[in-house]
């Protein structure tokens, strides 16, 4: 990922850039690997380079539930744990080899504490969050399972590409075998 493409949001400049160039540190996630685990407390955002991570969280029964599915060019964390400093509630995961550019919680606060510009793209990321999070509850809502799933292949025909089954029927709310039904009667 381009970090520059913070830049569409208009907020930020090119000095703005070299600031958050110092404070980010590579990090390799291999396929399965972990960015954040349950009741941990989370530290850090990162920067998708490359590759594919979920969050997901476990239900007592020990299914797992997979809430957001995130590709290169996005930022991951569990944004509660990072804002409130409380341990996650869910794990975040690479469903493929990643590379990542990770920033501090401290490094993040302080660019916020001394460039309005990096406030302000804060607090978009944090609306935008908003907006996506109000969407997937109003499509739980509103719109049945097959309505869902037509959705995601109009809209993000990577995930159908690229995530496995049993993440992407957890993601709709549905079971695989569902998930297999839909995907033969909208073919």
């Amino acid at each position: 990922m381009n970090i520059r493409k913070l830049s569409q949001l208009s907020l930020l400049n090119e000095a703005d850039f070299e600031q958050l160039d110092g404070l980010l540190k590579p990090v390799h996630l291999g396929k399965q690997d972990y960015f954040l685990r349950e009741g941990a407390v989370c530290k850090q955002l990162a920067f998708i380079k490359s590759g594919a991570l979920r969050s997901y969280y476990v239900k007592d029964n020990g299914e797992e539930i997979t809430d957001c599915i995130l590709f290169e060019g996005q930022i991951v964390t569990a944004y509660t744990s990072l804002i409130m400093g409380v341990p996650a509630y869910e794990h975040i995961q690479a469903i493929t080899d990643c590379e990542l550019l990770t920033l501090e919680r401290e490094d993040l606060y302080q660019l916020y504490d001394n460039n309005i510009r990096w406030a302000n793209t804060g607090r978009v990321f944090g609306e935008m969050e908003f907006v996506m999070m109000e969407h997937r509850i109003r499509s739980f809502q509103q719109h049945s399972s097959k309505e869902r799933y037509a959705e995601l292949v109009r809209k993000h025909p990577r995930m159908i590409q690229q995530v496995p089954l049993q993440y992407l029927a957890s993601y709709l709310g549905i079971t695989p075998q569902h998930l297999s039904r839909l995907r033969k009667s909208i073919v």
